[in-house]
């Protein structure tokens, strides 16, 4: 293997606000901060461990066109029902891209309009 994924980097007006959901959705812990940015992972690992971390970065550009990159995550402890559920509670919202009305995944989008995928397969956690 020549490279891995080690961070995703996602622009956001709010930062702090978005690294809550996703440490939530996630079960990630804040693992670094500075000034103007966050970073989270999974709380055993951190930076470098099997799943990438999220920095978030300010921006003040809120243009939802300008991000071409989403997240697909996959339930681990429940089945996609009781999954959608617990993400529109914490602030997730369905999100129509032109998907089949037959998809075996639902679009959402996090607080700040970034857009995710909840696929139906059930994983592992690691």
């Amino acid at each position: 293997m020549a490279c891995r994924i080690s961070e995703l980097v996602i622009n956001a007006t709010d930062p702090e606000g978005l690294a809550t959901f996703w440490c939530a959705v996630l079960g990630f812990v804040v693992i670094d901060r500075d000034e103007e940015t966050i970073e989270i992972g999974p709380p055993e690992t951190g930076f470098g461990g099997p799943q990438p971390t999220l920095l978030f970065m300010p921006t003040t550009d809120p243009r939802p066109e300008t991000r071409r990159l989403h997240l697909d995550v996959n339930p681990t402890d429940r089945d996609q029902a009781a999954e959608l559920d617990r993400l529109l509670a914490l602030g997730a919202t369905p999100a129509d891209v032109g998907q089949p009305a037959t998809a075996s995944w639902h679009v959402l989008a996090d607080p700040e309009g970034n857009l995710f995928c909840l696929l139906s397969t059930r994983l592992n956690p690691l």
